[in-house]
């Protein structure tokens, strides 16, 4: 098929601000999701034979159509990433965009090979993801604790403000407030109330100004699915930064420990005080920051 392997100039469709990202004028389909993988592969790998491809579909993809594609000659395997429908409403791409390019400079994440209208294309790492259980063990705990550090102490150019309640006040108001269905709206209203949600927003405002929690870069999804075990098994990184943004420190932490409990919600799970300390001393030792009892302390409070 003879198309630019780089269209320009860009469609209405992508982004204002390309980062240094080449932008693709293609359209990857759900329902011919390999297809279009390989049609889009042309385009930004030009010197690919598509008899070098292998092509499949992890299963851990939560909101989005993922495509591993490996390309044997080259010995390369990179990630196509389709968007879930409507996940603009909850996600800001723009900030997803500036987050995987900046960090991709400072070696924090898989390159960034290209934008297209629906999705992008970069890098895999290859690695071992554990289960909710094992986050809290000795080998991943540490691991983490450092990790999580390290982006602590990364700077991108962006609001440096904390994003926790503007994003749920952004998420909240796109709730509506009544459903055509009957039945829907019926059980909306035994279940929910906005002016509860509301309150309780605001309540939780109060409370994090009181909590004194530094502002740092933070993953804000740290769930088992978005850590990776390197082959080495002395280092993991994390994936999917759809949600990465300025947020208090101790939200970033806890929504980790929350995470313990998996989608089966298994609370026994949470780390108990001992646990949490032991990880708090490994972050604050990774990030030269005082790691004293009362430090640890402060920061349980936190």
């Amino acid at each position: 098929m003879a198309r630019s392997p780089l269209a320009q100039p860009e469609t209405p469709a992508a982004p204002a601000t390309a980062y240094g990202v080449p932008f693709v004028d293609f359209e990857v389909q759900s329902d011919r999701l390999f297809d279009d993988a390989r049609e889009l592969l042309a385009m930004v790998f030009p010197g690919w034979a598509a008899a070098d491809l292998s092509l499949k579909q992890p299963t851990d993809g939560i909101t989005n159509k993922l495509v591993q594609c490996t390309n044997r000659r080259e010995g390369l395997t990179v990630l196509i990433r389709a968007y879930g429908r409507n996940t603009e409403i909850i996600i800001d791409r723009d900030q997803e965009l500036l987050n995987m390019a900046s960090l991709a400079r400072r070696g924090m994440c898989p390159p960034l090979y290209a934008r297209f209208r629906n999705g992008l294309v970069y890098g895999y790492i290859p690695g071992t993801v554990p289960s909710p259980e094992e986050m809290g063990n000795d080998l991943y705990a540490p691991l983490i604790a450092r990790q999580l550090a390290d982006w602590g102490q990364t700077s991108l150019p962006c609001d440096h403000s904390p994003q926790l309640i503007p994003t749920l006040r952004r998420w909240l108001g796109d709730v509506p407030t009544s459903y055509g269905d009957e039945r829907k709206d019926a059980l909306f209203r035994k279940h929910f109330s906005l002016e509860m949600l509301h309150t309780e927003l605001g309540e939780l405002e109060r409370l994090a100004a009181l909590a004194n929690s530094p502002v740092v870069f933070a993953h804000n999804d740290i769930l088992s699915g978005n850590v990776v075990l390197a082959p080495s098994r002395d280092k993991v990184s994390f994936i999917d930064y759809e949600y990465a943004a300025y947020n208090y420190r101790g939200f970033d932490i806890a929504n980790h420990f929350n995470e313990y409990a998996g989608f089966e919600c298994d609370y026994s799970r949470y780390p108990a005080k001992d646990a949490q300390l032991r990880w708090f001393k490994v972050y604050l030792d990774r990030s030269g920051l005082d790691s004293s009892p009362a430090a640890l302390e402060r920061m349980y409070t936190e």
